[in-house]
């Protein structure tokens, strides 16, 4: 595969699940770095060559999504973030660093407040908390984020997305973007290929579903705050800007200090714009 050819590439089994991961060895620190939907690792193919000298990548398919496994069950964040545990505890690191955008932050949320011993620093790209956002559902909010609750329907999305994945992939990219080819044309193709693949759709959709039917829950009764100290990044041309104070609802969850700013960019802020994103990364886990 020509993205993210800097790693080396391994399916590694990880909490009973396959996981496809891209991976350097170093005497560097770790940093594991998580995805959004409806992308895969190579999101990150743009930073990877920016930071690479370092840190130790470790640089995933979520379950469900590339080329990882696609179980039936186990998208719950609780699950999920276990998965990322016990892949970098068989990758030998039982301490590091992560930074997770949309779907990848929220299991980097659960990730440190289940494994505070193992996350040292934590980085989240263009999400408020779940709990947060579901709480705070206005029509503003659902207008922009329309998706979220139209996955939550049985099979009928299934039906719409598996008819025309192109169409849908287009739609994300182009709405949520700022800078219109921060998705070059073969990764473009790269994400409707993996998108199209024996059920990633349905897999991707369970892990909205669990948001809403699992994680707003178990989140809503969460006591436990973050403990290490946490970098925010939100795109300057986005919807959580739009809606949210970004920092301060991560503010709220946190014990430690929390910083952040918005960047020149709309929701896909490590393809948008990578030499910032790399620039935030070093700064902040260096």
């Amino acid at each position: 595969m020509k993205f993210l050819s800097e790693l080396k590439r391994e399916d590694i089994k990880a909490n009973g699940v396959k996981i496809n991961t891209f991976y350097s060895k170093s005497d560097k620190k770790p940093l594991l770095l998580l995805h959004g939907f409806p992308q895969s690792a190579i999101m990150w193919r743009k930073v990877v060559p920016l930071i690479k000298d370092k840190f130790s990548i470790v640089c995933p398919d979520l379950r469900g999504y590339g080329y990882s496994e696609k179980p039936i069950t186990g998208y719950d964040k609780k699950t999920m973030a276990s998965d990322m545990f016990e892949l970098m505890k068989t990758l030998g690191y039982s301490e590091f660093f992560v930074a997770g955008h949309d779907r990848g932050g929220r299991v980097a949320h659960r990730l440190t407040l289940d494994y505070s011993e193992a996350v040292k620093k934590l980085m989240v790209l263009d999400i408020v908390p779940t709990h947060t956002l579901f709480k705070n559902t206005d029509m503003h909010l659902a207008a922009g984020y329309w998706h979220w609750f139209f996955f939550q329907v049985r099979d009928f999305p299934e039906l719409v997305l598996g008819h025309n994945p192109e169409a849908f992939l287009k739609l994300m990219f182009n709405a949520l973007s700022y800078v219109s080819d921060g998705i070059e044309l073969d990764a473009f193709e790269e994400y409707l290929r993996i998108y199209k693949m024996p059920g990633t759709i349905r897999a991707t959709l369970e892990d909205y579903r669990a948001a809403a039917e699992v994680d707003f829950f178990t989140d809503g009764k969460e006591t436990k705050k973050i403990e290490c100290e946490t970098s925010v990044l939100w795109g300057k041309f986005g919807k959580m800007e739009e809606i949210f104070d970004v920092l301060q609802t991560w503010q709220e969850k946190s014990n430690n200090l929390v910083t952040g700013s918005a960047i020149k960019s709309g929701h896909f802020i490590p393809e948008e714009n990578p030499k910032e994103t790399a620039k935030q990364i070093i700064e902040f886990f260096t």
